[in-house]
């Protein structure tokens, strides 16, 4: 985050005690609201963790068991996302920024590289599938890079952050609370006025169910609060934080961002990325909503069928309490013989107990509950490779996991626009901090690594030539993000290797042909596109001099 002043305010100050005050009393509010949502995330993860029959029945009441089909339909979803792997094409609105969307398309992936976006992305779709929606923030970090500050790009519990109840886009929210807990003896260390006035848990939020014991108790609960307000004809958003009702630190009170904001974008750096979408409320619902009837009802055919197998399984016998029989050396198997009392041994001694197994009709109930889950979350047999009805060809199994992705492909286009969201805001924050310039580490058209220095000296404004001796003010570049699919799985690989051959068949890669081959590759939208078009122009290159030797030294094409 921004250096923050250490120095606790006075009253004087637009914000004080009574503004702290009156933010702890609408967090209240967002919480209470917030009730339900919450109670459904942490039941979700128990769920997810195959925990739910602690939920359903006491442990006391029956040996129950879970199956994992629909951790299964989980897993499988995320392999999809995980399969397409979001990246950003910067797009310019005007002609002359051309350039600049160029660079800004090369430096993104630098930053979500620092930011090990592999692994947020993956725990983004797995909190979207689980609880129905992910949270990102995009904040800046000026304690990064040595102090030179970077931007952070992180996934947020969805517990821990609050909005105004009854609104659907989250950037219309007065005001914005994200909770988090911090170390007693850290906050003392940067805040020293701290100390003695630490130990209450005043906006504690709700956590998850962990395998762990979490000691919170030398812990404090500190709230970011982000909220708007307005000024003249914008909007400027501020940041606000605190711990306990102790102010930290104020925007407001800042004078380096009293006027202009905590961010120049004003906007929330939060980005929700619902699942299926819920009116008038920002967030979603997940899969595990829609298929925990399903698995409840598995779980209680299956257990009740594998009781059953159980009891058939092991035969069970009437005893009279003065029989015959031994019923130690009975009940041990091992014993090759029984003892019994008396000259004959009749059915008033010991008698087996009947059993009546359950009708195949449970069995193929039980069958049809797994198809439904398996419907209902799209997860069919061939979208994990298996195959089904006698299909055999290879193709035709391509085709069918093909028209089964439409589940997956609809709720990564989701995702996209929300990564479309996280672009723009990285580019808006490079445009207000990126002030220093920094080096990247960027691919080049020829494949190989290349190093520059990029600063904000085009994105903050471009003194424009004014007329009649005017001046023309600055010329700030706004950009358009276009989102693609960065695919991973084996058979995009296939496809590209095919490609590889079919292109080589069809001569790209002849000299001659050179120019035909490069104006085909423009029309093309394929991964290593620039290697390729790289070869091609070598090649020709080589061509033409060969050709240029020949020429000179008039010496048969056949011999160069």
């Amino acid at each position: 985050m921004k250096k923050e002043n250490k120095k606790q305010k006075s009253s004087a100050l637009p914000i004080g005690e009574n503004e702290i005050r009156e933010a702890l009393r609408i967090l209240g509010k967002y919480k209470s609201a917030k009730a339900n949502l919450d109670a459904r995330v942490i039941e979700n993860e128990n769920w997810f963790r195959l925990r739910h029959w602690g939920q359903l029945r006491k442990p006391s009441e029956r040996e129950n068991k879970h199956s994992a089909w629909l951790f299964n339909s989980i897993v499988t979803k995320h392999a999809d996302f995980m399969d397409s792997i979001p990246e950003c094409t910067v797009l310019p609105r005007e002609a002359g920024d051309t350039a600049e969307a160029s660079r800004l398309t090369d430096i993104i992936p630098v930053i979500l590289e620092r930011n090990n976006w592999t692994s947020v992305y993956s725990d983004a779709a797995y909190q979207k599938l689980k609880t129905g929606t992910a949270v990102y923030s995009v904040l800046w970090n000026s304690t990064a890079d040595g102090g030179l500050g970077e931007i952070d790009i992180r996934n947020t519990d969805i517990l821990n952050i609050f909005w105004e109840p009854g609104i659907k886009d989250i950037q219309k929210s007065r005001h914005i609370f994200c909770i988090d807990l911090a170390d007693n003896d850290l906050l003392i260390e940067e805040y020293p006025f701290l100390e003695g006035r630490l130990g209450g848990k005043s906006a504690e939020t709700l956590c998850y169910t962990y395998d762990n014991n979490v000691d919170t108790t030398d812990k404090s609960a500190v709230v970011d609060w982000y909220y708007k307000k307005k000024s003249g004809n914008s909007t400027l958003l501020h940041y606000c934080k605190f711990v306990e009702g102790i102010l930290l630190y104020a925007s407001e009170n800042d004078p380096l961002y009293r006027d202009s904001g905590w961010y120049d974008h004003g906007m929330y750096p939060f980005v929700f990325d619902p699942l299926y979408k819920e009116e008038g409320t920002p967030v979603g619902f997940g899969f595990i909503d829609i298929m925990k009837d399903a698995q409840e009802e598995i779980d209680i055919l299956n257990n009740e069928i594998i009781r059953n197998a159980r009891l058939g399984a092991r035969k069970r016998y009437f005893t009279r309490v003065e029989g015959a029989v031994n019923e130690e050396e009975f009940a041990d198997f091992s014993r090759d013989f029984v003892h019994v009392s008396g000259s004959s041994i009749g059915e008033e001694s010991i008698r087996e107990i009947g059993f009546t197994p359950l009708s195949g009709v449970y069995l193929t109930v039980l069958q049809n509950k797994v198809s439904e889950l398996k419907e209902t979350s799209g997860n069919r047999d061939f979208t994990q490779g298996g195959t089904m009805g006698g299909v055999t060809s290879g193709t035709a199994i391509t085709a069918l996991q093909e028209a089964g992705n439409k589940l997956a492909r609809d709720m990564i286009n989701a995702t996209y626009n929300a990564f479309a969201e996280i672009c723009t805001l990285s580019i808006e924050l490079m445009r207000q901090f990126y002030s220093v310039p920094r080096c990247v580490r960027i691919l080049g058209s020829d494949g190989e690594w290349q190093y520059s220095l990029y600063d904000n000296s085009v994105l903050s404004g471009i003194p424009e030539e004014g007329q009649f001796g005017l001046d023309g003010g600055f010329h700030a570049p706004v950009f358009d993000v276009k989102v693609k699919a960065h695919k991973r799985n084996s058979f995009s690989r296939s496809a590209q290797n095919q490609d590889a051959v079919n292109f080589y068949n069809m001569g790209f890669f002849d000299p001659a042909k050179a120019a035909q081959s490069l104006a085909c590759m423009e029309l093309l939208d394929m991964e290593n596109k620039e290697k390729i078009r790289s070869l091609i122009i070598s090649n020709q290159s080589d061509y033409e001099r060969s050709e240029a030797i020949r020429s000179m030294q008039n010496i048969p094409s056949e011999r160069i």
